[in-house]
């Protein structure tokens, strides 16, 4: 299982960036990356220094936003989408999308149900609910 610390994540979204930048081909996961990243025009600072990016405090008492946790939720909410997992997750994810007109939102209010979930799988020592998470988005296409 692939099991990347916090460090190989870093590297790889400051790799897909400089592989952006440099016009150099990118594999289909960091294609898949790079959409995103496009959509964060306020994390391409963060991405341009791999030494700085790896030596950053994101910490919750740092007070800042960890861009690669963010960045990193985004592309597993997208691979998650792409294979519909959990089942039932692609339609309430499109409904969601279709209720706010915005791919970008809906996947920020998909993000919040992830975090949610994974955080009480944490606080229960259990593995994370996937109905419990398509539940929540789905709840957030109907308001």
């Amino acid at each position: 299982m692939f099991d990347p610390s916090k460090d190989d994540v870093r590297r790889f979204f400051c790799g897909t960036w400089r592989k952006h930048r440099r016009q150099t081909p990118l594999t289909p996961l960091e294609a898949m990356a790079l959409d995103w990243i496009v959509e964060h025009p306020e994390y391409h600072d963060a991405l341009e220094d791999e030494q700085q990016a790896l030596a950053a405090d994101y910490s919750v008492q740092a007070g800042r936003t960890n861009p690669f946790l963010h960045l990193a939720m985004h592309l597993a909410i997208a691979e998650q989408l792409s294979i519909d997992q959990p089942p039932g997750l692609r339609p309430a994810f499109e409904a969601l999308r279709e209720r706010l007109g915005s791919e970008h939102a809906a996947a920020h209010e998909v993000m919040e149900c992830l975090g949610q979930v994974v955080w009480e799988a944490q606080r229960n020592s259990t593995v994370p609910d996937g109905l419990a998470y398509v539940e929540c988005v789905r709840r957030r296409s109907r308001r």
